[in-house]
């Protein structure tokens, strides 16, 4: 909806000049196969629902009392599965609530911050709405982060891992590269989509003081409709965040999503028999994509990214739009003839391959 310059005089300058994120599509289309916003094509584990049933059936406290502010039975939760100390963690209403947050507490320094040219789209969002300043810094002809290029003066580092949309990931080795290089800034490693295949850096919280490892329950947990987040750190990084939270917003998960959370972080054999599942149909819709003449680029994440040097980007999203079949494509330089394609069930992948065999031969 346009407004009118009148209409906008009341808006301060800052949010009339903002850029704000534009988030995947969400459409009411029957029989709809949604292969754009990366959720898990699984249910949560079953005794997600039972414990937020189990909240329900106490609903007079839990709808009238405000939630623990500090989630601490969450934080305990996610510090046991992560081997970690409790003020190690950090939680909050979603991953992008504690980036956001990452932003305010690290990022507003004199020097600009470094993060890819291509990735998450809501850094360069957050810095415009914090006034951080940054630089972007191009990937390889590979669309692969070059450690080397982050080794220079920087108001800190923030990194996507396995990266988005390209779905590349870097090892352990290269994120202790980037931390040795920077001792002095705060280094982020934004780990979304880490459980399908990639390492995590949680394992170097405790050698690097400098280091905020963030993760979120959307993807691998199946709680993309909860909005539950959180990052790992040493104590005094923490600290910054818990400070910036309760500035903001003291209470930002309510009970039924620190009951959800508990039960799946809780329920590690079923979370790890879904990951499991995603990343075997990954590797098969992988093999039939090339079969078809798509470039894949390697991934670690649930979704790929790929290209056919015969068929425009663009145009094949739109004709499976047509098919009931959406997938994400971002018209930008680079990766302008690329589909991000999330990894659906082995029918839901099968429909895909079947309806671009139709298109594209």
């Amino acid at each position: 909806m346009a407004f009118t310059i009148e209409q906008m005089r009341f808006w301060s300058p800052e949010v009339r000049d903002l850029e704000p994120y534009v988030p995947g599509e969400q459409p009411k289309i029957q029989n709809l196969l949604k292969l754009n916003t990366n959720e898990n094509p699984y249910p949560p584990s079953p005794k997600v629902v039972d414990a937020v049933q189990a909240v329900l059936a106490h609903q007079a406290d839990a709808l009238r009392l405000y939630p623990d502010p500090d989630a601490t039975v969450l934080k305990q939760a996610i510090a046991k599965q992560q081997n970690v100390d409790v003020s190690q963690v950090f939680v909050g209403n979603g991953s992008d609530e504690v980036l956001a947050h990452i932003f305010k507490a690290f990022f507003i320094q004199q020097e600009p911050i470094l993060y890819p040219d291509i990735t998450y789209s809501f850094y360069p969002v957050y810095s415009q709405f914090f006034g951080v300043q940054t630089k972007q810094i191009p990937l390889n002809e590979k669309f692969e982060i070059d450690i080397s290029d982050y080794e220079q003066e920087n108001g800190g580092i923030i990194i996507t891992n396995p990266n988005a949309p390209t779905s590349i990931a870097l090892g352990l080795d290269k994120i202790e590269q980037l931390l040795k290089a920077n001792p002095n800034r705060v280094i982020v490693i934004d780990e979304a989509y880490v459980d399908f295949g990639a390492e995590s850096a949680v394992e170097l919280i405790s050698r690097y003081e400098n280091l905020v490892v963030c993760q979120t329950t959307s993807k691998s947990r199946s709680l993309a409709g909860l909005r539950v987040g959180f990052a790992i750190g040493q104590a005094h990084l923490i600290a910054a965040l818990e400070a910036v939270k309760n500035s903001f917003n003291s209470y930002p998960i309510d009970r039924f999503a620190i009951a959800a959370a508990v039960a799946s972080f809780e329920d590690q054999d079923y979370f790890q028999e879904q990951c499991e599942k995603v990343i075997a149909s990954r590797e098969k819709l992988v093999a039939n994509l090339t079969e078809l003449g798509f470039n894949v680029l390697p991934s670690k994440a649930n979704f790929i990214f790929a290209t056919h040097s015969l068929h425009d980007a663009a145009q094949l999203a739109e004709k499976l739009r047509e098919q009931g079949i959406i997938v994400r494509y971002f018209n930008k330089p680079r990766i302008n003839q690329f589909l991000r394609i999330t990894i659906g069930t082995d029918e839901q992948n099968q429909r895909l391959v079947d309806t671009l065999k139709m298109l594209i031969i």
